[in-house]
């Protein structure tokens, strides 16, 4: 077995992206590579082809990861994959099929099956690749947590791996956590964290090399690189900790996109594309007052439906959304965003809480009943003469009434649009097409601008690639990946096991 661990002092400290650049400069030199993630916790996923299942269900970060290493998307990639539908309870994907929920009481107790299956992915994958580059999650010196962790040094252990701890230096307090990250560490988990790597640096890097060279000295662990902070560096995010950095500004964008921030929102990479274009201004929007002016109102998906919509309720948001649309102003729903326009959200089963029935927005004359089966499905259509392909990941079951014409496999009444399809904006030449309609219901001046949204994201993996070449020792870390753990001392205090 040949790998690398990536793990980070703090969530959102760069894991996803040096995985993700790793996978990439591999790739590029010859190496058969493969990302992992053993628990992934995120309402961002995506399908992808299953031989078992047909399709499958996985963390939206895996799914580029695989695409950065030139690999097929698989479960075993992802195995266990947690979405959280409240504070307290999580959706529980595993091998990309859905397993249940899993309550926070239970995140100590009542996972060793999760344990099981990421094991065995593992154990699978890196049988068929030359290496596996795996992310952590959060931190791995969660220190109460370790007794049940199969993510970070849990994974480490069973696969022998060596780990290197990313850092984010933007954050303040770098050296002090990557200390702490080691220390806190029982001596068999410290064993295997080889080094660090230094991520989001400004400025000159003279300056920060006395550090280097003492957070070395103070662990006996070397430093593999410094990662410049990048304006160009953005992926699929599999989280929400960066929605309002999709916000686009070019002095005079022709259109102005609102999209509602839902509190459960899910696959909100849906509107990754139009933050892409140039004639736009796309912003994430909580109140009724961030609607104001809008030409497009973007109702996303959402892991709690029903919920959002007495949110949308509790801040006036649903009379803003259909004034917006008597107006005769473009609304687009996706997914959960598509139900919360329908008639009605029937839920008789409880499959997101309580059993019942209440009234949506009333713009489309759609009526969505939960099932307890899920449907993942990768599908393919046109609209206005322009092909598009999408994916989908519910258990509403959209029935269109009469007043309503149809659209991608859901409905449209006027400038209100509605399809469970995940992804059909990425396709060029469909949202080219989609715009188009838009600036037209407004009266904008709105020109296709030619970007693509499949150029653009090789691009950024292409960038990602040469920061990793330039600036960490790819070598250095490739040997990690094939000897395993080097030889380093176990600091004090050591947490016990």
């Amino acid at each position: 077995m040949s790998g690398l661990l990536v793990a980070g002092t703090t969530s959102d400290a760069g894991k996803s992206v040096v995985t993700t650049g790793i996978c990439r400069a591999l790739a590029r030199a010859g190496v058969k590579v493969a990302p992992f993630k053993a628990q992934n916790m995120s309402n961002n996923s995506m399908v992808c082809a299953d031989t078992v299942h047909g399709t499958a269900d996985i963390g939206r970060a895996q799914w580029i990861q695989a695409v950065a290493a030139n690999a097929e998307p698989e479960a075993a990639m992802n195995p266990v994959l947690l979405k959280p539908g409240s504070d307290h309870r999580s959706h529980v994907v595993v091998m990309g099929q859905p397993a249940g929920e899993l309550g926070a009481g239970d995140f100590t107790e009542g996972r060793a099956h999760l344990a099981r299956a990421a094991y065995d992915a593992w154990d699978d994958l890196s049988s068929r690749y030359d290496v596996v580059v795996a992310e952590g999650a959060g931190s791995p010196t969660e220190i109460n947590l370790r007794g049940s962790d199969y993510v970070n040094m849990g994974l480490a252990r069973h696969a022998d791996l060596s780990t290197v701890v990313v850092g984010d230096i933007d954050r303040g307090g770098l050296f002090a956590a990557m200390y702490g990250t080691v220390a806190l560490l029982s001596a068999e988990d410290q064993r295997l964290v080889a080094g660090f790597v230094v991520n989001k640096f400004r400025g000159d890097r003279g300056l920060l090399q006395p550090g280097l060279d003492q957070i070395s000295a103070l662990t006996g662990r070397r430093v593999y690189g410094v990662l410049p902070w990048h304006p160009d560096v953005w992926l699929d995010s599999e989280d929400a900790l960066e929605l309002d950095a999709r916000r686009v500004r070019d002095g005079g964008p022709a259109l102005r996109v609102a999209v509602v921030r839902l509190p459960r929102i899910s696959n909100f990479t849906d509107v990754d594309a139009l933050g892409l274009e140039p004639g736009l201004d796309v912003v994430f929007a909580s109140d009724p007052r961030a609607l104001a002016g809008a030409d497009l109102v973007v109702l996303p998906g959402t892991r709690a439906t029903v919920a959002d919509l007495a949110w949308l309720r509790q801040r006036g948001l649903d009379r803003a959304v259909v004034a917006h649309a008597a107006a005769g102003r473009p609304v687009l729903g996706v997914c959960g965003g598509f139900q919360l326009l329908g008639r009605s959200v029937a839920d008789p089963h409880g499959v997101e809480g309580e059993p019942g029935e209440v009234a949506g927005l009333g713009l489309l004359d759609v009526r969505t009943e939960f099932a307890p089966e899920k449907v993942l499905r990768l599908s393919a259509g046109t609209a206005w003469g322009a092909a598009t392909t999408g994916y989908e990941i519910h258990h509403g079951r959209v029935t269109r009434g009469p007043g309503a014409e149809p659209f991608l496999d859901g409905a449209r009444d006027g400038h209100v649009f509605g399809t469970m399809w995940h992804g059909s904006l990425e396709t060029d030449a469909f949202r080219t097409a989609f715009l188009t309609e838009v600036a037209c219901a407004t009266g904008q001046a709105w020109a296709p601008s030619g970007v693509s949204f499949a150029g653009a994201r090789e691009r950024r993996l292409e960038l990602l690639a040469d920061l990793v070449e330039h600036h960490l020792d790819l070598d250095a870390l490739h040997a990690l990946a094939l000897s395993g753990p080097p030889d380093v001392p176990v600091l004090p205090p050591g947490a016990p096991r």
